[in-house]
């Protein structure tokens, strides 16, 4: 019976290994922002006019049919550094996740050694000393730590929580990056379009300046009506420099984010863009419910919520014994007899070991738990903010459309007030600051739809990376 005992201990502690894992089992927690109904549904803002219900489209950049536009996207996906490191933080992650995975495997180790020695003759039982001999040692010891509570079970959770949020982190390193690329595009393309709205403003004002000028000669103007002129040329042309600058910022830009430096040429396509692409269709937008499973940063907060959560288990765990299941073998002796019968040695059998818990230990559990509290109150933040985002993009997108539609008409009538008033003018009819005015007004007003079709643009670039589309062709293409 008693040769039965430890094979009976070593089975018993086997079967308790996996009975019971301390701490909470996860789940998304009653009542969190995410699961209320206001937050799954259709969106306020969404019109249906220039925005769908449709889901948004993972290559949303497509959506405006410009092949440069692509190929810088796609390069940015290759060679930008945030990217790069946010790969390079998501590999680490998996190692690690590895690495506490294998926690839970045994263990063996080799040793071999050997050294010139005298052995205590008292450990002997002996009262003359031994003489100086040349001793050896070789085995093999292999361990196995019984998961009694759970600790390496939620370690092992916290890992593989801790490596899905380095992947959500990718993921929207992967949305940011692709949203700023086709933003600085589009920022050249503005800054070019308005450059030239500005340049051939400045070309009629040039006209203008050389006719006032001849009518100056002819005695029908006078010289401060030739000062006014040319004020009003100087004026408009002082614009085109801040244009030149806005293309070159946004070319930089771009150039960052695309690997390069700024001495590094972009393809010319991308600089010689002078009128920002137009989307042929309306913005699909989805609902609440497919933005809330579709942005990354909501993904990478559940799963830090997650993380923390079987936190709580490793930091209950250490409360309780640890029990390790060892065995070992081997040879030890005077070196020219290892190997032989007479310096054989085994052993096997559990080791228990217990660290009282004291009040620090239990204030790592209350850590724990305020951590997860933190997380979970995190979740919840990062939910209503993309929630939030999102109506506010859409809000803003509606009004800027409503707006441009507004100066464009605007602009149309001071087209023909600048026509009339020019040919009244010429015919004497009408007085010359009534045709600078019209010219003013003009100018102003097509640099004001310059402006809000920029600004219509952006509007876009922010409405499609609030809704959190473009990383998963990444993802596939990562087999993550």
């Amino acid at each position: 019976m008693s040769r039965l005992y430890p094979a009976s201990l070593l089975l018993a502690l086997t079967a308790l290994a996996g009975c019971t894992s301390v701490g909470p089992d996860y789940h998304l927690p009653a009542g969190v922002v995410m699961q209320r109904q206001a937050a799954q549904g259709r969106f306020a803002n969404a019109d249906g006019r220039q925005t769908s219900s449709q889901p948004v489209a993972p290559r949303w950049w497509q959506l405006y049919h410009d092949p440069v536009l692509n190929q810088l996207v796609e390069q940015a996906q290759q060679a930008n550094t945030d990217l790069r490191a946010a790969t390079a933080n998501l590999q680490k992650a998996l190692a690690v996740a590895s690495q506490v995975s294998a926690e839970a495997g045994p263990h063996a180790e080799l040793s071999a050694s050997a050294e010139r020695a005298r052995i205590s003759g008292q450990s002997m039982l002996l009262d003359v000393p031994l003489p100086v001999s040349n001793l050896g040692d070789e085995g093999i010891r292999v361990a196995y730590q019984l998961d009694l509570f759970g600790k390496l079970r939620r370690g092992d959770e916290a890992a593989e929580a801790n490596s899905e949020a380095s992947a959500a982190a990718r993921d929207l390193a992967r949305i940011t990056v692709t949203a700023e690329t086709v933003r600085s595009y589009l920022q050249i393309c503005s800054a070019n379009h308005g450059y030239q709205v500005l340049q051939q403003q400045s070309a009629l004002q040039q006209k203008q300046l050389e006719l006032t000028r001849r009518l100056a000669g002819a005695g029908r103007l006078t010289a401060t009506d030739v000062l006014r002129a040319q004020a009003q040329a100087d004026s408009v042309a002082a614009g085109l420099p801040a244009y030149q600058a806005q293309r070159d910022a946004a070319r930089y830009r771009l150039a960052m984010l695309l690997g390069q430096t700024p001495a590094e040429a972009l393809p010319p396509a991308a600089l010689a863009c002078a009128q920002e692409p137009q989307l042929a269709q309306a913005i699909p937008v989805g609902d609440g419910r497919a933005l809330l499973a579709r942005r990354p940063d909501v993904q990478q907060a559940e799963r830090k919520l997650a993380q923390s959560s079987a936190m709580i288990g490793v930091a209950t765990a250490e409360l309780y014994p640890s029990i390790t299941l060892g065995a070992s073998a081997g040879f030890t002796g005077l070196l020219e007899d290892v190997g032989q019968r007479s310096t054989q040695r085994f052993g096997y059998g559990p080791l228990i070991s217990w660290t009282i818990p004291d009040s620090g230990a239990r204030a790592r559990v209350t850590a724990a738990k305020a951590d997860n509290a933190a997380a979970l109150a995190h979740f919840d933040g990062v939910v209503l903010n993309a929630l939030r985002e999102v109506e506010t993009s859409l809000s803003l997108y509606g009004k800027d459309l409503q707006r441009l539609a507004l100066l464009r008409t605007a602009r149309d009538s001071a087209r023909q007030a600048a026509a009339q008033n020019r040919r009244l003018y010429q015919a004497g009819r009408s007085p010359y600051l009534s045709s600078l005015d019209a010219d003013r007004t003009l100018v102003s007003n097509e640099m004001a739809v310059a402006s809000a079709e920029s600004q219509l643009a952006q509007d876009q670039v922010n409405l499609f990376l609030a809704l959190g589309g473009g990383w998963e062709e990444g993802k596939t293409q990562a087999g993550h």
